[in-house]
């Protein structure tokens, strides 16, 4: 069985890049799908159905664009990685933590101890916290084989 695994949440490190090649190192029947992780992209793609006087109707727009992918890629995985990064609060993690926990999809959370207790229901709900991209390919190694 191959498996489809969505990385979800922080856009400013290697992470998902270190998962990926750990899961091709060690040949696991893993496809990977992610959100648009270009900052800028993500936050124009509401910019194709018209400009907006305010950045909060443009936020909007783009938000809703967006959700169109996020939406539909978690719903066709098979388990979800969340990452929390220490440089930026990610709301739009939280939400797709939450998601998934209300479609009773398997997500593993991914972040260091300093944030343990602000996202305590979000881990709660996880099948697994992971603190390092390695410590998910051994996860997936062993939920795959």
């Amino acid at each position: 069985m191959s498996w489809t695994v969505y990385l979800s949440g922080e856009i400013h490190t290697d992470w998902r890049e270190q998962i990926i090649t750990g899961a091709q190192a060690l040949n696991l029947p893993v496809t990977f799908t992610s959100a648009v992780t270009d900052h800028d992209a993500s936050d124009a793609a509401g910019d194709v159905l018209g400009a907006e006087d305010t950045p909060f109707w443009r936020d909007h727009k783009s938000s809703r664009v967006n959700g169109i992918r996020t939406k539909t890629l978690i719903e066709q995985a098979d388990l979800v990685v969340v990452r929390f990064g220490e440089q930026y609060k990610q709301w739009n993690a939280a939400f797709d933590a939450g998601y998934c926990a209300a479609l009773g999809k398997p997500y593993i959370t991914l972040h260091d101890d300093s944030i343990i207790h602000p996202l305590k229901e979000v881990d709660a709900a996880a099948m697994a916290w992971a603190q390092t991209p390695q410590q998910v390919v051994a996860v997936l190694r062993y939920v795959v084989s």
